[in-house]
C-alpha cells in the first residue's frame, strides 16, 4: 500500500482530470441527473448523505458540496463507510466520526463502533442519500453499507435515495457463487454472486424486494449507461475507489485475486500494482505461471514475477509468483483464475499454502471449495458448479434491473 499522502495526490489528480470539461462524459451519473433536475427529489427535505471521496459528479465536484449548496435542501448529517470520508484509511482500519471541515456538518462513522446508522443518527432526517462508487465485487464493503442503511431507513420510516453509478466492470458479466446466508459477514452480506454485475441502484432494488424490507426507495437513474459498458467507456475518469483499487485493471482482477486475502498469499498490496500480483517467498513463480497457462484461462496472460511489498503481507520480503495481464477483458474471468490458482497451490504446497477456511466462504460464498477439495474434486468441477449458480442468479435478478 502506498503512503496516504501518495494516494491523496492520486485522488487530487483524478479530480483535476474529472474537471476536464462538461462535454467529456457520455454517461450522466445519478448526481448529475439530480443536479440538472434542480434537486427535485430532495426539495424541502432534511437529509443525511452516505458518501466518501468517490461521491462526485462527472466534472469532479463533491456531492457533499453540491447538496450543501442546493437550494431547498438541508444537508444535516454525513455518514462515512470503510476507508473514511477522504478514502485514505487502510482496509479494515476503523473510521472515526467528526466534523466536515468545509461545511461544518457532523460526520457519523459507519465503520467503527457501529457499521449501520443508529436511530439517534437518523432523528429529524426525512431521507438518507447514498452516493458511493462500488467496485462490482460482493466482498467490497460499500454495498454492505448500502444494504444496512436500507434496512435502517425502512425501520425508521424515512426515504432512501440512491444516486446511481456505473458498475465499473460492466453489468453484463456475472461470476461466482451466490452467498450462502449461513456465512453472512460484513464482507459477505448480500446473497449475490462474487461478481454481481449490478449497479448500486439495482442492488438496492433487488435487496429491498427479495428481503421484503418495504423501504421507501428512490433510485435516481443514470442516463446513457448500458450493461455492457466498461468504466473507460463512460467518458468519466476513473477515481480510485479505495487505496488499492486505483484503476480499472485492479477493479477487474479484484473479484478473483482479492479472494486470496483469505490465505497466506500476497495479492500485491504494498506494490505499485495491487491485485495484479500473486505470490509468496515460498512459491516457484515459473512453475505457477506454467500451470496457469496450461489451464487455459481466457483473456489473461500469466507471467512469472518477483515483487517486494513495502507493507502488508510479506512486507520487505521478496515474493515469487505471477503477474496477471488482461488481454481480453470481455473474456477474462477472475473468479476462474482464483479457483485454478487455489487448486494448484494447495496441491504443490500442502505444507506452506494456508487457506483460512473460516474466511474462505466470505470471499467465495459458501463452503463448496473446502468440501470439494476434501472430496478430491477438480478445479474444473468447482468452476462448472459456480458457473451454474451465476447463470441462475442472472435470471433471478431481472426484475431489479434498470438498464438494458
Amino acid at each position: 500500500m502506498r503512503p496516504r499522502r501518495v494516494f491523496s495526490a492520486l485522488a487530487c489528480l483524478s479530480v483535476l482530470l474529472g474537471a476536464a470539461g462538461p462535454g467529456a462524459a457520455r454517461v450522466k451519473l445519478g448526481i448529475d441527473v439530480l443536479r440538472e433536475s434542480g434537486f427535485a427529489q430532495l426539495q424541502g427535505k432534511t437529509v443525511g448523505l452516505i458518501t466518501n471521496h468517490t461521491g462526485r459528479d462527472a466534472r469532479g465536484r463533491s456531492t457533499i458540496d453540491l447538496l450543501a449548496r442546493a437550494p431547498g435542501v438541508k444537508l444535516a448529517a454525513l455518514f462515512s463507510p470503510e476507508h473514511g470520508p477522504r478514502g485514505d484509511r487502510s482496509h479494515g482500519e476503523a473510521v472515526a466520526g467528526g466534523v466536515d471541515p468545509k461545511t461544518g456538518i457532523k460526520i457519523y462513522s459507519l465503520y467503527g463502533k457501529t457499521k449501520r446508522p443508529e436511530p439517534g443518527m437518523l432523528e429529524n432526517l426525512d431521507a438518507l442519500v447514498f452516493d458511493i462508487q462500488d467496485a462490482g465485487t460482493r466482498f467490497y464493503t460499500y454495498i454492505t453499507t448500502l444494504a444496512m442503511a436500507l434496512e435502517e431507513a425502512a425501520k425508521a420510516g424515512i426515504e432512501m435515495i440512491v444516486l446511481d453509478r456505473p458498475n465499473p466492470i460492466t453489468g453484463s458479466i456475472v461470476e461466482g457463487e451466490t452467498l450462502d446466508p449461513r456465512f453472512r459477514h460484513f464482507t459477505a452480506y448480500l446473497e449475490v454472486p462474487v461478481r454481481h454485475g449490478m449497479t448500486v441502484g439495482e442492488l438496492a432494488r433487488w435487496y429491498n424486494e427479495t428481503a421484503g424490507l418495504g423501504a421507501d426507495l428512490t433510485v435516481v437513474k443514470m442516463e446513457g449507461w448500458r450493461r455492457d459498458m466498461w468504466w473507460d467507456e463512460t467518458g468519466i475518469p476513473f477515481r480510485a475507489t479505495s487505496p488499492n483499487i486505483r484503476d480499472l485493471r485492479a477493479a477487474l482482477l479484484y473479484p478473483g485475486v482479492g479472494a486470496f486475502e483469505a490465505t497466506n498469499v500476497s495479492v500485491g498490496r504494498g506494490t505499485r500494482h495491487p491485485f495484479e500480483f500473486l505470490g509468496a517467498p515460498w512459491i516457484d513463480g515459473e512453475d505457477l505461471a506454467e500451470r496457469l497457462d496450461f489451464a487455459g484461462l481466457p483473456g489473461m496472460k500469466i507471467r512469472p514475477a518477483k515483487f517486494k511489498p513495502s507493507s502488508d503481507l510479506y512486507a520487505g520480503e521478496v515474493c515469487r509468483g505471477v503477474r496477471i495481464a488482461v488481454t481480453d477483458r470481455d473474456r477474462a474471468r477472475p473468479v476462474e483464475l482464483f479457483l485454478q490458482a487455489f487448486f494448484i497451490l494447495a496441491e504443490k504446497y500442502p505444507d506452506r499454502f494456508v487457506p483460512r477456511w473460516k474466511e474462505i466462504p466470505y470471499v467465495t460464498g459458501s463452503d463448496l471449495l473446502e468440501r470439494s477439495m476434501a472430496q478430491g474434486q477438480t478445479a474444473e468441477g468447482v468452476i462448472f458448479l459456480t458457473d451454474e449458480k451465476a447463470a441462475a442468479f442472472t435470471e433471478a435478478r431481472k426484475s431489479a434491473l434498470i438498464y438494458e
